[in-house]
């Protein structure tokens, strides 16, 4: 059996997301917020490439805190283009601070973006039983609703892929491949 799915690497951080964050579902409103964010950074880079910079991402971006991030202004996106410890790309730095601003429109007309955000699978993680990495999708229906919805929300850098990602980091679906022991771990049903 092999120790983790086929597509970790052999660098540390890779190996601990793997098994103590990917595929966990989550619900926390904030955690979820502050995974979307992450992940459109992703865009057009490897994973690891922002893994290694999340503690960077909470202290810079106020540790995803929706409320101080809408305050965000061009003096601040200025300092944060200069800062080396980021991907300094102008439009994903102001992804971030828009997405703040969309997420707190949500919370103003009283929805749970953790309800919000589940509701494209039901509610409930998909668990599905992939025995080869070529068989995980990078898009689903799924992903292409979240994506549409979340744009016509006002979020930003969150096409249809990054969406599936995203599904896959907060254990909306279960991509762990059968024979990766977080497989059984990462199912609901796992007692």
């Amino acid at each position: 059996m092999e120790r983790h799915c086929a597509w970790i690497m052999t660098d540390p951080d890779y190996i601990a997301y793997h098994d103590q964050h990917w595929g966990r579902p989550e619900y926390d409103d904030r955690k979820l917020f502050a995974m979307l964010c992450l992940e459109g950074q992703q865009a057009g880079l490897s994973w690891l490439t922002i893994l290694k910079r999340i503690p960077d991402y909470h202290r810079l971006f106020a540790d995803f805190d929706p409320v101080r991030l809408a305050e965000f202004d061009e003096a601040q996106v200025q300092a944060l283009m200069s800062d080396s410890r980021i991907i300094r790309n102008r439009l994903k730095i102001q992804a971030i601070i828009q997405n703040a601003r969309a997420y707190l429109a949500l919370q103003q007309q009283g929805i749970s973006f953790s309800e919000w955000i589940w509701q494209f699978v039901g509610g409930q993680p998909v668990v599905n039983h992939w025995q080869q990495s070529s068989e995980v999708p990078a898009v689903t229906p799924q992903a292409e609703a979240m994506s549409k919805a979340l744009k016509k929300a006002g979020f930003k850098f969150v096409g249809p892929t990054i969406c599936y990602a995203y599904m896959q980091a907060v254990g909306m679906v279960n991509d762990h491949l059968i024979d990766c022991p977080w497989h059984s771990l990462c199912n609901p049903l796992h007692s």
